[in-house]
């Protein structure tokens, strides 16, 4: 199987230089091609800010349309006010969170319900490498985190990669979270076929009906003897970006492959109980066989080999106003090519995918962001967060 590096985290320096390596098999279709020079004069990115340590996630609560907030992997998040990066963090769990490759702060989300409630939400590894999902507070200074949180989850991980990290407040406004296959390498244990586990799962769950959570009485296997009741998908690898349409409600879902495919899955508004593949299928391969049992398993709808990138991140669909040729296309990128790439969803099928490479930032990607106007962002781990934006 073809090796690749250490996916998401690991010392850039490193990373870049065994990247030919990472690209060398899976080539697969696709089906990407150029926008028009007409599309592509009209947008380009715009610098927001720079200096950032590794960041890895981005916040812009609806109810706060002049603050963004930004994890970094170290631990601390950072808070844009008005375009302006604020020297204090608003929260620091440097002392909490691990270090490893695949490490550290890996998402972060607020209550729909912000400022009026002013929960927000983490997703860490801390020091033994387990995953916290943590509840935290804004403080009287909307700049500034109240610094005592509470576990909502915890989970064991058998090994420190593939952890996931997305976290994300749907339309029904339920708690979503993105749990890798525990690590290692092809799935050793199971963990992404079997119902028994949270790992290599989207889970959802509700943080407003008890303490610390309450199960919703629509998740599909909740009853299913064995099965965990938060488990609202399965099948996964690492979903460590994914995103509700502010539009449709439909969720996205980039999952980083392994050797060959990386892939974007889907699912329609209030639809569940997926089982995305993996590890009987990478994309819409079988793993590490000519054939397998494909019954029952949802495809994705866009995917791409390692000859295009090694690690997809997963993006965001626009619902901006400052674009209005760009509604409804759902953006993604690749950690390691840099690339942008969009589609459109119509029926449950993507059509249109294109590159954007005047909004490739030139760097490793580690997410998209989106503002409390639907505008959206590329972070990159450099320490810099791009607004893609009209052009000048």
């Amino acid at each position: 199987m073809t090796s690749r590096p250490s996916i998401l985290f690991g010392v850039l320096s490193a990373l870049i230089a065994a990247l030919g390596a990472a690209c060398d098999g899976g080539g697969a279709d696709s089906r990407s091609t150029s926008v028009s020079a007409e599309r592509a004069a009209s947008v380009g990115l715009q610098p927001v800010v720079s200096g950032l340590v590794f960041p890895l996630d981005f916040a812009g609560p609806q109810g706060d349309p002049s603050r963004q907030f930004i994890a970094e992997k170290g631990g601390a998040i950072r808070v844009v006010r008005d375009g302006v990066l604020i020297d204090r963090p608003f929260l620091d769990l440097s002392g909490a969170v691990s270090g490893g490759s695949e490490q550290g702060l890996l998402g972060i989300a607020f209550h729909p319900g912000y400022p009026s409630d002013p929960r927000f939400f983490v997703n860490y590894t801390d020091r033994a490498g387990d995953t916290h999902v943590a509840s935290f507070r804004v403080s009287a200074n909307p700049d500034v985190a109240s610094p005592g949180g509470a576990d909502v989850l915890l989970v064991h991980q058998p090994f420190p990669n593939h952890n996931g990290g997305g976290l994300a407040f749907g339309p029904d406004g339920f708690l979503y979270i993105g749990l890798g296959d525990g690590g290692s390498e092809g799935d050793p244990l199971g963990n992404g076929q079997s119902l028994s586990t949270p790992l290599g799962k989207i889970l959802r769950i509700d943080v407003d009906a008890a303490s610390p959570y309450a199960v919703p009485a629509g998740n599909p296997f909740l009853g299913t003897a064995g099965a965990r009741g938060e488990i609202w998908s399965y099948g996964l690898r690492n979903p460590f970006r994914f995103s509700f349409d502010r539009g449709t409600g439909d969720l996205y879902v980039g999952d980083v492959g392994q050797g060959a495919r990386e892939e974007i899955d889907f699912a329609p508004r209030g639809s569940s109980g997926q089982n995305y593949g993996w590890n009987r299928t990478e994309g819409t391969l079988c793993l590490g066989a000519s054939s397998c049992d494909r019954n029952g398993i949802t495809f994705p709808i866009a995917e791409y080999g390692h000859d295009a990138g090694c690690a997809v991140t997963g993006g965001y669909v626009y619902r901006g106003a400052a674009i209005p040729g760009l509604q409804g296309e759902y953006f993604f990128g690749d950690f390691c090519s840099g690339f942008v790439r969009s589609l459109h969803v119509a029926g449950g099928s993507a059509s249109g995918q294109r590159d954007w490479p005047q909004l490739a930032p030139g760097d490793s990607i580690t997410s998209f962001g989106q503002d409390a106007a639907g505008e959206l962002y590329i972070v990159t781990a450099g320490g810099t967060v791009f607004r893609i934006a009209p052009a000048a």
